[in-house]
């Protein structure tokens, strides 16, 4: 038991490595700019988008912020404008879907899938979301009466402050890493060598099958539902190397956890804000289930054709 425990943590501090070294420059970075005149320059160039999508011009603050940072920045930046009912819901939803967009797509990315591939379907989601949101939705017109949520900033003044508060905030998130990271890989390792991830395994594998994936996919699909992208990326790692999870898995997988991770947290947060939140879960529940089906079925076509290509390709020259 205690040679399971010592790999379990020795597996865990390479994790956090390996995604600590995308989270900590991309937060430091992204920390300082809020400091600076280039984070305000790019809400400007957003605000002309806000309307297309049913969004006053402020809304381009918590959007960017979220997007960037966490959903606790967005909500943060949220709570400081007043918004409509349906505003709140319409950001929700879209960050929902895009939140922590650097962070959770450089470190999914690391299992081999694109980052470009991963951050588009995010973005496209959330998008799409809003303009069929603010198409179908008629109400919401009043105000958004919000919880008690602080949206204190830091005063600071000058560089070194500026920095020092930028290398905290990064030290911070990779020790929230870490105390999530290396429990979990010492559950996942006794799960594994007990034998007992196989059991669970089975148990998700008709859930899995009906998503057109083979049942060595569940525990990834559970580390991403349950603690996100960039926690559950630890576990999508150490499955394809050790479970021997395909590439085609791996990617239904992704493209499922992109429009649906963390969805217990990710719903909770919102509730403070004054907007119905049953919605947005089920709204990314559904989206991700037809969307992961609908590749899965376009995949299986067109393996199926490419199968049947050569043996046409010889019929066709022995005929002549």
């Amino acid at each position: 038991m205690k040679s399971i425990f010592l790999r379990g943590v020795q597996q865990g501090l390479h994790t956090t490595w390996t995604l600590g070294k995308v989270i900590f420059p991309i937060t430091l970075i992204v920390t300082i700019l809020q400091f600076t005149p280039i984070l305000p320059w790019v809400i400007k160039q957003f605000t002309p988008l806000m309307g297309l999508i049913g969004l006053s011009g402020e809304a381009a603050v918590p959007l960017v912020l979220g997007n960037s940072l966490n959903l606790y920045a967005g909500i943060a930046a949220i709570v400081s404008f007043d918004f409509t009912v349906k505003e709140v819901f319409i950001m929700a939803i879209m960050l929902s879907f895009s939140h922590n967009l650097f962070i959770e797509s450089a470190v999914a990315s690391r299992v081999g899938v694109s980052w470009w591939l991963i951050a588009g379907i995010r973005v496209g989601l959330a998008l799409i979301s809003a303009i069929v949101i603010n198409l179908i939705w008629n109400g919401g017109s009043e105000q958004a009466v919000y919880g008690f949520i602080s949206n204190t900033e830091p005063s600071l003044n000058g560089w070194f402050e500026i920095v020092i508060h930028g290398l905290q905030t990064a030290v911070v998130a990779i020790a929230q890493l870490a105390l999530i990271v290396i429990p979990l890989m010492i559950i996942m390792q006794f799960l594994r060598e007990m034998g007992w991830l196989t059991k669970l395994s089975q148990i998700f594998a008709p859930f899995t099958k009906a998503l057109g994936m083979k049942e060595n996919t569940s525990m990834t699909m559970v580390a991403g539902l349950t603690i996100g992208l960039a926690y559950g990326a630890g576990v999508m790692i150490q499955a394809v190397k050790e479970d021997e999870v395909e590439k085609k898995d791996m990617m239904l997988a992704l493209i499922f956890l992109v429009s649906c991770h963390a969805v217990v947290e990710d719903t909770l947060v919102f509730i403070p804000l004054g907007i119905p939140v049953w919605p947005l879960l089920v709204i990314r529940l559904v989206t991700a289930i037809l969307l992961t089906m609908i590749v899965a079925f376009i995949w299986k076509r067109v393996d199926k054709n490419r199968r049947k290509e050569p043996a046409t390709n010889e019929h066709s020259y022995n005929t002549f």
